[in-house]
């Protein structure tokens, strides 16, 4: 009967090509006998179609379907429609004969939400006797009791005397108790009998296909509850659908494993590139704008950063006469090196020191070098990159991870375990120091905490001003078609911890500070903004009339019985409803249709109301204010945006971060490390036309910001994210909407040259000509060295063509079109070791050009006259090491001198590792004459 059935259901519609690529993939993992699939599709990418498609064509078994909430599980149903049996007979009652919604009577496919199976047992008497030993046993290991009878008795005392407290924490402890169960292989036990009717009868009507839509939501109790389930089944095919694939931070690895145990890793993922670029999903550019700390802000960094200068002067003094103590920190740290001591021993070569312990025996040598200090015998020098772009003024310009790795060390291998008083004390004053750096120094080690300084600059008011110049320029581009949404992490600043409540403004960081900056400002004032959270309506004093008259309308449409009441405060009023109706769900729904309808073109929201399960697709400006860096939350507030919009065909989204930076102080980049963080996950387009994952899909220059970085850069930033913001056409195009993504990724390197213009010789002795090199001739031409060399020296094995492309801050891309992915690689990383900074080169090859010298007969000339007079001098402005590749032997060197010498500049190749060439090192590394950052390898789709 099921296979006449199923032999029936056809689907009416077409695949999208992301969905046939699944299908296919699921078709060759079934074949292979593989049972668990796990897809990952953003919103509005069809997953719920390619379920339904994969059930009735595919697996063709009864299936269940568990949703985390009751509206996805109608969805289900609905959609079922799609696939009914041709025929008016079938098609008048499809959803009767396909499809049911109710535990109790299981269909061919059987629509639930988790709660179904997932319904704990009422509490009884046995329960709460499991969760009152527990609460005694954990009196007793903490202390607060000293026998069972005084546990007991505490807890008889607290049910009498707070009845409600006692209630909760009972309660507590029986969920305690059942995740204990639940480790133990009992999570039936303690499932109510409902829920296990509902498996036994999902059992009995054959169910082969097990579909857990939104399954990121498994990381606890409803994951325990599946387990079971699919236990009650057999071997079912699972089928894990979620756009939002949640990370292992944050969770417990019992429900980590447990995850993956359900649905193993990811089989396939629907990029969200790819479905904008099929049509279905916006295009959309994400932008950054940068803010500096208030004034009495910064004052409290800029004092923390100083207590941290002078922990590390502390640390660093020499207490060589005092009796007991432990030694200064770069005398602890060489004579560790040096001995190579390990926590708990020593060993005995170099190699298996670094190999025990590659962090210290990094960190430490680099702390040595900041010193500046030499590093003691039997060291060697430290290969990796650790040079900066600035030369050290003393010990604190290194960068604070190395410092932390340093520190943690010497703080409990050193300063704790001395006898001394003041070492101890010292240890207690750095400890607090460091975490006021969101340093947390434990017995096993160092971990991030949150710090007075990242809330400072996660929760700043600079951040709600930004939204005046970034609403200014979508205003002016949109006008009424501006649907802007700005997002917070909560409703007011009490949400903040103690320790920074004093430098902070009152509701710094909250969505009622942000509202209150865009009705001050004229010109955002006119968009009418209405702030809407869990608890709270706010509406803007002009628009309060309309307001009335709109909502009124809204609810008597909709045959609510709601009564609204505003009340004025301030320069705006306060919504509140009576009525059997009003609650969130209801005025979300009814604020969600003005906004839609333009009565107001901007809502100031939380993540928590905003985030997942909201829905307006005419949003085409989204500001997030949020710090969470959670994939799951990211994607979530990204996926409000991007629904396309059939009022605007041509719409483009802008999704905007607001970052604070105060880079010249420790812990300044907390903020832009968050942003880093938010972005690890998400794809977008660039400024030259590349979809590339990471923070440098916003802007090349993000991809290597670092400590020391002045203002006046991030200003330009700011600069190119309006015009970019301005030119939403320019941005459409570049998405290429209607070209299927191939989805094969290009290895290209990138990089800002050192100085962006050379006048130069060509360096060719035979060639008296002059050539004036552009930063993107140049690049161009460093890529062409690499590629003719390589080639010459048999180590690519096809033929390809350089390609590159440039960026806004000038930066170049440069790539191999059509190469293997072998050959992608060793020319990226050639490139990449030729244009990096060193410090052990094999070889060295200079970069010469001709500069103006000016005579004395130039010097008495006005500039544009005297310069006619001035001499050339032939100059080596910088040199390069060879990529490891081409420096194994002298002949391949000479054949990259070769093409140097053709493509770039004149010079030779060479050895550096003793004589001449060992001292011409030294005075490079002495006067800086060598690249200053390492480039950003993209892995990129274009």
């Amino acid at each position: 009967m099921q296979r006449t059935i199923f032999a029936d259901l056809t689907f009416r519609g077409q695949l999208r090509p992301s969905q046939a690529e699944v299908v296919q993939l699921v078709q060759e993992r079934l074949a292979a006998e593989q049972r668990k699939l796990h897809i990952v599709a953003p919103p509005g990418s069809g997953k719920t179609v390619l379920g339904l498609y994969l059930w009735s064509q595919i697996v063709r078994r009864p299936a269940v379907v568990l949703s985390p909430n009751s509206a996805i599980q109608a969805q289900w149903s609905q959609r079922v429609s799609l696939f009914a049996p041709p025929g008016d007979a079938a098609a008048s009652t499809p959803e009767e004969r396909l499809a049911s919604t109710a535990p109790t009577a299981p269909g061919l496919l059987t629509s639930l939400t988790y709660q179904s199976i997932a319904l704990p047992a009422a509490a009884s008497a046995d329960s709460n006797l499991a969760a009152t030993s527990l609460w005694v046993q954990r009196l007793l290991e903490s202390g607060h009791a000293e026998s069972e009878q005084a546990a007991n008795a505490w807890i008889s005392d607290l049910q009498a005397r707070s009845p409600e407290y006692f209630r909760e924490r009972l309660a507590a402890c029986r969920r305690q108790v059942r995740e204990q169960s639940a480790a133990q292989g009992r999570t039936a036990e303690q499932l109510h009998n409902s829920s296990r009717a509902t498996m036994a009868r999902l059992a009995d009507a054959d169910v082969g296909l097990v579909i857990l839509d939104e399954c990121h939501h498994l990381m606890g109790h409803w994951g325990r509850a599946v387990g079971t389930l699919i236990e009650h089944l057999g071997a079912p095919v699972v089928l894990g659908l979620t756009a939002t694939p949640p990370g292992n931070d944050g969770y417990r690895r019992q429900d980590v494993a447990r995850y993956h145990e359900l649905l193993g890793d990811i089989d396939y993922e629907v990029r969200v590139p790819a479905v904008v670029r099929d049509g279905y999903l916006a295009p959309y550019q994400d932008l950054a704008w940068f803010v500096r700390p208030t004034e009495r802000e910064l004052q409290f960094v800029a004092q923390t950063d100083a207590h941290f200068r002078q922990l590390l002067e502390d640390l660093c003094q020499s207490r060589a006469d005092e009796q007991a103590r432990v030694a200064a920190l770069p005398d602890w740290v060489a004579e560790t090196l040096a001995e190579r001591k390990l926590p708990t021993r020593t060993v005995a070569t170099w190699k298996d020191y670094h190999r025990l312990d590659t962090a210290f025996a990094d960190a430490g040598r680099a702390f040595l070098h900041g010193l500046p200090r030499p590093l003691p015998p039997g060291v060697p020098p430290l290969h990796t990159f650790w040079h900066r772009r600035r030369p050290h003024q003393g010990v604190a310009e290194l960068p604070l991870e190395t410092l932390t790795v340093v520190l943690d060390r010497y703080l409990r291998h050193g300063l704790r375990r001395s006898l001394s008083a003041a070492d101890q004390t010292l240890h207690e004053q750095a400890t607090d120091r460091l975490r006021l750096l969101g340093i947390q120094i434990t017995e096993t080690g160092f971990q991030k905490c949150a710090s007075p300084v990242s809330r400072i600059l996660g929760y700043t008011h600079s951040k709600v001003r930004a939204l005046i110049p970034i609403l200014e320029c979508e205003l002016e581009q949109l006008e009424e078609d501006l649907r802007a949404v700005v997002i917070c992490d909560f409703e007011k600043s009490s949400a903040l911890a103690a320790g920074v409540d004093h430098v902070l403004d009152e509701d710094a960081g909250g969505a009622v500070s942000a509202f209150r900056e865009l009705i001050a400002d004229p010109l955002t004032n006119t968009l009418d903004p209405i702030l809407m959270t869990g608890s709270t309506i706010l509406v803007d004093h002009d628009l309060c009339e309309l307001f009335r008259l709109a909502a009124r309308h809204w609810l008597t449409q909709q045959d609510y019985d709601v009564e609204l009441s505003l009340q004025e405060e301030d320069a705006f009023f306060v919504v509140t409803g009576q009525g059997r109706d009003w609650c969130p769900r209801v005025y979300i729904q009814m604020i969600t249709h003005l906004f839609q309808e333009g009565i107001t073109r901007c809502l100031v929201g939380t993540r928590g109301l905003l985030a997942e399960g909201w829905d307006a697709n005419r949003i085409n400006v989204l500001i997030d204010l949020t710090t969470v860096t959670t994939s799951m939350t990211v994607n979530q507030l990204r996926g409000r945006s991007i629904r396309l919009d059939p009022q605007q065909p041509e719409k483009l989204a802008n999704n905007w971060d607001v970052i604070c930076l105060a880079p010249e102080f420790a812990g300044g980049l907390d903020d832009y490390e968050r942003l880093c963080r938010k972005h690890d996950r998400i794809y977008g387009i660039t400024d030259d036309g590349a979809i590339e994952k990471g923070v440098g899909h916003v802007h090349a220059a993000l991809a290597d910001i670092h400590a020391g970085d002045q203002e006046h850069d991030f200003q330009l930033l700011n600069h190119d994210m309006l015009r970019r913001a301005a030119q939403r056409d320019v941005a459409r195009q570049l998405w290429k909407i209607g070209q299927h993504d191939t989805g094969h990724a290009v290895r290209a390197v990138e990089f800002r040259l050192w100085q962006p213009q050379f006048g130069s010789h060509p360096g060719s002795t035979a060639d008296a000509s002059v050539r004036t090199w552009t930063a993107e001739s140049l690049s161009v031409a460093f890529g062409r060295v690499v590629q003719n060399t390589l080639h010459d020296a048999g180590l690519l094995e096809h033929p390809a063509t350089l390609r590159h492309t440039t960026r806004d801050g000038g930066y170049v891309s440069v790539y191999l079109e059509n190469a293997s992915a072998a050959d992608a690689r060793v020319f990226a990383d050639s490139l990449c070791e030729l244009l990096s900074p060193f410090e052990r080169p094999r070889y060295l090859v200079p970069l010469l050009l001709q500069v103006a010298v000016p005579t004395r007969a130039s010097r008495w000339l006005p500039q544009k006259l005297g310069r006619f007079l001035n001499a050339t001098e032939t100059v080596a402005v910088c040199h390069y090491q060879l990529p490891r590749v081409l420096a194994k032997s002298k002949d391949v060197s000479q054949l990259f001198q070769s093409h140097w010498n053709d493509q770039i500049s004149a010079g030779t190749v060479t050895y550096c590792h003793q004589g001449g060439g060992k001292q011409l090192l030294e005075r490079v590394l002495r006067e800086r004459s060598l690249p200053v950052s390492p480039p950003h390898v993209r892995d990129c789709y274009l």
